[in-house]
């Protein structure tokens, strides 16, 4: 399996200003690239963006690395006058021209459980992450679209939930190489623990779901573990190599998530030569997989025992744990993600065809506001055993 590149990149673009676009750029900052690369950050929040911009500057200079940053203000809507600066349509695309195009931004914060508890998120903890697909895809649909048609050399590259985000957009055929985060932080926890033998000896198969240790999936069934190869051998007890990791709090992992994304893009950015990887949403692949991106190329990078159907099975096996499945042009939900669905929305609980996706993300907005507005059912009390005197 393979996909084209696009050309050398030059230019990178980072829509977003939250955590993992801060992350991405300020690891960027402190990269050495063999030529100039610029980047720059787009954001509807302008003030967050040049805060971005302009801290990774100042990294970027106390480094001495050739990489500059600046800020645009960008919409979401296609703009008719270009003073308003940037948005996901092809007329901005090709006033833009990025090389590289790193989708860090979506309407769904995975922090909002944490903040701002409600029946929203009481939902999606019940459901699985899965129930925010369509709030995960919508933006990143569009830009794809928008780079198609206004800058088709362009590398798109995911950073919203890309183990099912990514196959959605392949089912649309639009342009997507693989997604940030998830399996490539996984493969950096375990390469660390290893004693860092470095990402072309390490091959990691993983899901988005695997961010948490294993446990049981939407059926009840136990999921299977992060599957890991040194030297084309299997790396044994990979749970216990990534305990502490999966330990650390999610902001963390989500730096750590950045960090890596650095790498993949100073290496697209700087047509370093063969870059090799362990990325998510591949080719629009479910899941995430070893790869290798070379001469224009993308590809599979398994060992000998696995065939890519089986490793693409196997992912869409680990992302029922996720509550989600995008095949054959549908998205559809297993049991329990159904149920926990159905009780809001019965008719989108029974999957949605692809190609319906704003319809079901206004509907997804809907429900979410709707539901923020309630709060989470108190947690049940627990009663302290009685003790005879």
């Amino acid at each position: 399996m393979s996909a084209p590149l696009g050309n050398a990149p030059q230019h990178v673009v980072v829509v977003g200003s939250g955590q993992l676009a801060r992350s991405l750029c300020d690891s960027l900052a402190s990269t050495h690239t063999p030529q100039r690369v610029r980047v720059t950050v787009l954001a509807r929040d302008l003030t967050a963006a040049v805060r971005v911009a302009r801290g990774a500057q100042v990294r970027a200079t106390v480094a001495g690395t050739r990489v500059d940053f600046t800020a645009q203000p960008f919409t979401a809507e296609p703009s008719t006058d270009p003073g308003d600066g940037y948005a996901a349509d092809a007329a901005s695309m090709a006033r833009l021209r990025p090389d590289v195009l790193v989708c860090a931004a979506s309407p769904q914060s995975p922090y909002e459980r944490v903040h701002t508890p409600s029946a929203w998120t009481e939902l999606v903890a019940t459901a699985g992450f899965g129930v925010t697909l369509a709030l995960q895809a919508e933006l990143v649909s569009r830009l794809a679209a928008a780079l198609a048609g206004g800058a088709p050399d362009a590398v798109l590259v995911n950073g919203c939930f890309p183990d099912a985000v990514n196959p959605l957009l392949a089912a649309l055929n639009l342009p997507v190489l693989c997604g940030i985060g998830n399996v490539a932080t996984l493969a950096a926890c375990l390469d660390a623990a290893l004693g860092r033998p470095g990402p072309g000896r390490l091959a990691v198969l993983g899901h988005h779901a695997h961010l948490a240790a294993p446990g049981p999936d939407n059926t009840g069934n136990d999921t299977a573990e992060v599957r890991a190869w040194l030297d084309g051998l299997p790396v044994p007890d990979v749970t216990g190599l990534l305990a502490d990791y999966r330990a650390l709090p999610r902001p963390e992992l989500n730096a750590l998530a950045g960090h890596a994304a650095a790498a993949l893009v100073a290496g697209l950015a700087a047509d370093a030569g063969e870059v090799v990887a362990s990325l998510p949403g591949p080719l629009g692949l479910p899941g995430g997989y070893p790869v290798r991106l070379n001469g224009g190329r993308a590809e599979l990078r398994l060992p000998p025992e696995v065939s890519a159907a089986q490793a693409v099975a196997w992912n869409t096996a680990a992302g029922h744990r996720d509550g989600v499945e995008v095949s054959d042009g549908h998205v559809r939900y297993p049991e329990r993600a159904r149920a926990a669905l159905s009780a809001y929305q019965p008719e989108l609980a029974e999957g949605w065809r692809v190609t319906d996706l704003p319809e079901v993300f206004a509907r997804f907005i809907a429900l979410r506001d709707h539901l923020r507005t309630v709060p989470p059912a108190p947690a049940p009390r627990v009663l302290e055993e009685s003790r005879c005197p």
